[in-house]
């Protein structure tokens, strides 16, 4: 997503996709977001590793198209993986198969090792495809467009007010940091640890839960009623014809090379 509104910094949002037109940029919001959750549902149904691939490289050449920073969005697909590698570790020990390697009596097989090949390929080919249609569309933006394709009003406001308050619950966790190790702490693995760690948690929870009765409170003040107004300027263009059809031609062709091969 681009920059909180309002905010002159980058934020734990930003992707650092430029402000500037681009190719996808071009395209209306709407456009994309119903692209990126096509290819999804596609890629999901995929199964051969070599169409996977080909998926993987074209979500590369959509983050080459929307001019992503490549090493902030690897490093991004990185944390992804992250939560993930872990589950993809045990697979070749967990579906049976042909036998690989045993450690501690426990084989690994060659099924169990492709399909954590394939988890892998379908999760960082969908998110980065993701990064590249959908992250690269400014928030308030990306919440209209939300809105236009009917999505409950109440979803879209708390996105709306998650992208505008959650640097400063960021900040306002740094200041508490800073708070801690003025007064000399240092992190270790120690019971005093985990309960400094838990009290920092319960004070994030306490600050946020008063910064949002003040918010509540300006909010009626200007006149707040339980709605939000959102624009509506957005327009299909014959940009968005262009790609709904190349795009969707990359779709039909990766289904029907997996029933092909």
């Amino acid at each position: 997503m681009g920059h909180v509104v309002g905010s002159g910094r980058p934020t734990l949002l930003d992707t650092g996709a430029p402000e500037d037109r681009t190719l996808i940029n071009e395209i209306d919001p709407r456009t994309r977001i119903l692209a990126a959750i096509a290819f999804a549902v596609v890629v999901v149904s995929l199964h051969d590793l070599r169409i996977l691939t080909g998926a993987l490289l074209f979500g590369l050449a959509l983050m080459l198209m929307a001019r992503l920073p490549t090493r902030s969005t690897l490093r991004r697909m990185v944390t992804m993986d992250s939560f993930i590698v872990f589950m993809l570790l045990l697979l070749p020990f967990t579906v049976p198969g042909d036998e690989m390697f045993t450690v501690f009596g426990f084989p690994a097989t060659w099924q169990g090792l492709r399909q954590a090949v394939e988890i892998g390929l379908k999760a960082n080919a969908i998110i980065l495809t993701l990064m590249a249609l959908v992250g690269s569309v400014e928030p308030v933006r990306l919440g209209h467009a939300l809105y236009r394709l009917k999505m409950p009003e109440a979803l879209v406001y708390l996105l709306m007010f998650m992208v505008r308050y959650v640097d400063v619950l960021q900040q306002e966790y740094l200041r508490l940091r800073v708070a801690m190790k003025a007064r000399g702490f240092r992190p270790g693995n120690n019971r005093h640890t985990y309960q400094s760690l838990g009290y920092l948690i319960g004070m994030m929870l306490v600050r946020a839960v008063e910064r949002s009765e003040r918010i509540l409170g300006a909010m009626k003040c200007r006149g707040f009623s339980g709605g939000i107004p959102l624009l509506g300027d957005l327009a299909y263009t014959g940009s968005d014809v262009y790609f709904a059809l190349g795009f969707g031609g990359v779709l039909a062709a990766l289904l029907a090379l997996q029933f092909l091969v």
